[in-house]
């Protein structure tokens, strides 16, 4: 994610933290700061927020280092105002992989929450917990208050975060339990309509209270559940199709001892971005669009196109799915592959090329549908 810095490294996952995560930082100061009109009330409220999001980084690790058990790669782990992103890769194969990696990060602030109830009850702070509130000892900044503002933020996260609608956790948890008997791609279906339900309840409560928080996060989780409904559709379809039979067969392609100004003239007079660089049958590099014109910005001098191409190449087998492919390039921060028949290069694929034929499939999968449909409607005549 643009705009970020790593601040650690945990099983080779990096942990890093936005620009923007400091206007949290910022509103704890000036929310403590104003409860006690005090420098000591500010910096409390950053060190509120310093641990709140240490839990929140903890629970993060939590879903990623089970993904890792499942030999699921995690990119990273993103701090944001909002809370934390995990990068993983992508979804599990199984309904309880997935289940395990989603019900992990909650169970991590359960066990955060019972760590501080029994320090709290060591400490004698236990009163705080009966029926005046949690919050009743933070009218004034002190150890015991923190402890238990932090209790109360971790079973807000865990009550939160169960919630039944994808992108939460609790709608992965739903997912992984329909698929255990109907199919991921059905359980998907299922488990989005029911989260944009709840969205849309969530909405109309935080519209009727003046609560725009409440309904930022309806609109969150609204689209979060189609988006991962369209997502899981786009896995089913393009699992249908080999990389070999969708690569680009009639590419362009360039010879060791052309320049930069012969891929411009292919740039301009046809619609292939990207290029493989052959020396005779055997692909040494890629060059794309972009690397054309990040050496036009910055040269000029009419470099040759091996001293502009990409050596590090993703390789795939034409035998491998264009899922397949997809999930490798996401994995790799890649957007181009090179397809192999064995040690045979056959040709390029790159991330558009896939999004255009899961354009091309789902619209044949729609007509296969609608026919079958028909002919149903027939049949009961």
């Amino acid at each position: 994610m643009g705009w970020s810095f790593r601040i650690a490294q945990v099983k080779g996952i990096d942990i890093k933290v936005h620009v923007t995560f400091f206007l949290i930082l910022i509103l704890g100061a000036v929310q403590w700061g104003g409860i006690t009109g005090t420098l000591d009330g500010a910096i409390f409220g950053v060190v509120l927020m310093i641990l709140l999001f240490t839990c929140v980084t903890l629970h993060e690790l939590g879903h990623s280092l089970v993904a890792l058990r499942f030999d699921i790669p995690v990119r990273e782990i993103t701090l944001l105002p909002l809370g934390g992103v995990a990068q993983i890769t992508k979804n599990p194969d199984k309904p309880l992989h997935e289940l395990l990696i989603a019900i992990a990060g909650p169970l991590v602030n359960v066990v955060i929450a019972a760590i501080l109830f029994v320090i709290l009850g060591g400490i004698g702070g236990a009163s705080v917990l009966n029926g005046r509130g949690l919050l009743t000892s933070l009218e004034q900044p002190s150890p015991q208050g923190l402890l238990v503002w932090l209790l109360a933020a971790n079973i807000s996260l865990v009550v939160f975060n169960l919630i039944p609608a994808f992108p939460l956790d609790g709608g992965r948890v739903l997912r992984a339990l329909l698929a255990m008997a109907l199919g991921y791609r059905r359980a998907t279906r299922i488990a989005s309509a029911i989260g944009q339900i709840i969205a849309f309840g969530l909405g109309i409560f935080g519209l009727l209270e003046g609560n725009f928080i409440l309904m930022l996060i309806a609109v969150f989780v609204f689209f979060g559940a189609g988006q991962e409904n369209a997502m899981a559709e786009s896995k089913t379809i393009l699992t249908t199709l080999r990389v070999g039979d969708a690569y680009n067969r009639n590419a362009l392609t360039l010879a060791v001892g052309d320049r930069v100004s012969k891929v411009v003239d292919f740039l301009l007079t046809s619609y292939q971005p990207d290029f493989a660089v052959m020396q005779g049958s055997n692909l040494i590099g890629i060059i794309t669009r972009s690397d054309v014109l990040q050496s036009l910005a910055t040269s000029t001098v009419d470099l040759f196109v091996t001293e502009v191409m990409e050596r590090d190449m993703l390789k795939v087998d034409a035998e491998k799915t264009l899922q397949e492919v997809r999930e490798l390039m996401t994995q790799q921060s890649k957007r181009v592959a090179a397809v192999y028949n064995g040690n045979a290069y056959l040709g390029l694929i790159s991330a558009e090329d896939i999004s255009e034929a899961f354009a091309v499939l789902a619209f044949q999968a729609r007509q296969r549908e609608a026919r079958q449909g028909q002919q149903t409607q027939s049949g009961q005549v």
